[in-house]
């Protein structure tokens, strides 16, 4: 089960308006929260731009959500908190149209074991540009005006669908480039990328991967 809450976190928009300024934190306000019961699947969609997720939890913070039929001591503990939740979201479902993730301990981890747990988090779609090159070759990303801002980027394969090749075998390797892509592309108005190994190292092999790009055109030059 999902469901759908306008509540927002204080201290995630605080973050952001420290980092990035008051532009990042209105984007944080007008992030959608969403609850999904452990075993379901979370499900995340644009129908224009594409996801960020500002924050994620894997775990129990009251006894009340996802708690029909859950014994006294399934929902007693609510201070459970995975801190792996945002990266495994992010990873994921950053950069992307549309996203499914399995809400269990297999993709999660269990931090709280013998309670009952759910995934409480937030995301928005924003009109970044977003570019693909496949394995082996070379691409470009570029402003016509402003200077390039990496938003995420992933070197691996999130589906089986893009970049077609019969060693499309899984969609389930992520290996995150963003901090890497930022260091050699910010504040450039054009940046060269090549999708090879060569450059990222290998994060599965024998799977035909792919480079995945969004980036904004930022005015700060």
């Amino acid at each position: 089960m999902q469901t759908h809450t306008a509540s927002s976190t204080t201290w995630i928009l605080l973050l952001f308006l420290t980092f990035y300024g008051d532009a990042e934190a209105a984007s944080v306000l007008a992030a959608r929260r969403y609850l999904t019961c452990e075993t379901h699947s979370a499900y995340l969609s644009c129908d224009y731009g594409y996801i960020k997720i500002y924050s994620a939890n894997y775990g129990r913070t009251d006894r009340t959500t996802c708690s029909d039929g859950a014994p006294a001591h399934g929902v007693a503990n609510v201070h459970c908190f995975s801190e792996r939740s945002l990266k495994v979201m992010s990873d994921r479902c950053n950069g992307r149209r549309s996203c499914s993730v399995p809400v269990v301990n297999a993709v999660f981890s269990d931090p709280c074991i013998g309670t009952w747990k759910y995934l409480d988090f937030a995301y928005q779609c924003l009109p970044y540009k977003r570019s693909v090159i496949c394995e082996y070759a070379e691409g470009e990303i570029s402003c016509d005006s402003g200077v390039i801002f990496i938003h995420h980027a992933n070197y691996g394969r999130r589906d089986r669908t893009t970049c077609p090749h019969k060693l499309a075998t899984t969609s389930d390797c992520y290996f995150p480039q963003t901090f890497s892509l930022r260091s050699r592309c910010n504040g450039k108005k054009s940046c060269r990328l090549s999708a090879s190994n060569h450059v990222f190292s290998d994060p599965c092999h024998g799977v035909h991967k792919y480079l995945e790009v969004t980036y904004s055109c930022s005015l700060n030059e």
